[in-house]
């Protein structure tokens, strides 16, 4: 078969935000996306905001943009829309990667036959995804370059899981790990890392293999952490948790934009881009998801080791030229403030203990989660 990548233009960007529609009163989960989705019909800004899996969680994309703040602006009109048609019916949004205490039994599928599908197929490992995630494109103006890249990003993953880390909890327990929506979301059959293809050829190949088998209708249901796009025309990355704030996804959005521009540049030189055997890629992973901030990785394919927080301040200086070429400097920066402040899962756990443990802390835990929306930054735990 003929995948067909679409044209687009070199570094443009889009952003989509996953978030969960909580009660403003107990931090429970609360079905009434379809009724937000109405009630924003006829707003000017309902072209951010769109319905998810579940019928808890909105989603707020941008539109196609040249830099990452002009993507932010988008969602933060999404953001308002959403909480215009929330604030009478007592319901908040909260961003994280998994919802501290909500059990999967109790959520309800939103009605499209896509994501019927995947609950008719996986079962109790679909019904479980009660996971948010931040995803992050940007554009590729030639498809020569396209699975380089991916490949290429599959040695930054770790970088991103940490960074983004934000679902410690599940379930009302605390799961020992930074990000439980990792471990849970790449149960999907087809989600996890993705296969690293020499060509293009070969994922035709692999894509016309899993359509003839009926794995997948089409390419969408293809759920890789990192993907290519071929119907916008860019490289998808969708290893982050969901985020609680707007400073972090702007960190974060900052950070996929400058490692894509400066693979391609890199590519554009006609230097070698950095990738590591599949059995690295699948243990920094798990680290990742693991341990967070204390990870120790595997940076390359000779298999040196560093915390993954030691090496992270050269990946920094390396992509600061580039951040400036495309004007998200600041949004880098970003990235320090949250080895500063912590990442989510870690402010989540000291809320968690500030409040004494069980069911009333992890209420305590929403509220914070529903108040760093609103504020746009990370906040230090109040007992």
């Amino acid at each position: 078969m003929v995948l067909e990548f679409a044209v687009s233009d070199r570094s443009s960007v889009g952003l989509e935000w996953e978030l969960a529609l909580v009660d403003a009163d107990s931090g429970t989960l609360r079905q009434v996306a379809p009724a937000v989705i109405d009630a924003v019909a006829d707003d000017v800004r309902h072209r951010y905001v769109k319905p998810e899996f579940l019928r808890n969680t909105v989603e707020v994309i941008s539109d196609v943009r040249r830099t990452v703040p002009e993507a932010i602006a988008d969602l933060e009109r999404g953001i308002a829309a959403i909480h215009d048609a929330t604030g009478p019916m007592r319901v908040d949004l909260m961003g994280a990667g998994t919802h501290p205490f909500a059990h999967w039994s109790q959520q309800k599928v939103t009605d499209k036959k896509r994501y019927a599908t995947v609950v008719d197929r996986a079962q109790v490992v679909g019904r479980q995804q009660i996971v948010y995630g931040v995803h992050a494109h940007v554009g590729i103006e030639d498809r020569a370059k396209v699975l380089p890249i991916v490949n290429s990003l599959l040695v930054y993953l770790p970088y991103l899981q940490v960074l983004s880390a934000s679902s410690p909890f599940f379930g009302g327990d605390d799961t020992g790990y930074a990000s439980m929506r990792t471990m849970i979301f790449q149960q999907l059959p087809t989600a996890g890392l993705p296969y690293q293809f020499g060509a293009w050829s070969e994922l035709e190949r692999y894509v016309a293999d899993m359509l003839h088998t009926g794995v997948i209708d089409d390419f969408t249901e293809v759920r890789w952490d990192v993907r290519p796009a071929p119907h916008f025309g860019t490289v998808e990355v969708r290893i982050c948790d969901g985020t609680s704030n707007t400073l972090e996804l702007a960190a974060l959005g900052a950070l996929v934009h400058c490692l894509v521009e400066h693979l391609s540049t890199l590519l554009d030189e006609g230097r070698p881009l950095p990738t590591m055997p599949a059995w690295f890629v699948h243990e920094n992973k798990w680290r990742a998801a693991r341990y967070g901030t204390d990870a120790i990785i595997i940076l390359d394919d000779a298999g040196e080791e560093e915390l993954v927080t030691d090496a992270l301040p050269r990946l920094l200086t390396t992509l600061e030229p580039v951040a400036e070429r495309l004007g998200c400097a600041a949004e880098l920066d970003g990235v320090r403030e949250i080895v500063r402040r912590g990442a989510s899962y870690q402010r989540q756990r000291e809320v968690a203990r500030a409040h004494g443990g069980g069911p009333a802390a992890l209420e305590a835990v929403v509220a914070s989660l529903v108040a760093e929306l609103h504020a746009g930054r990370p906040l230090p735990a109040a007992a």
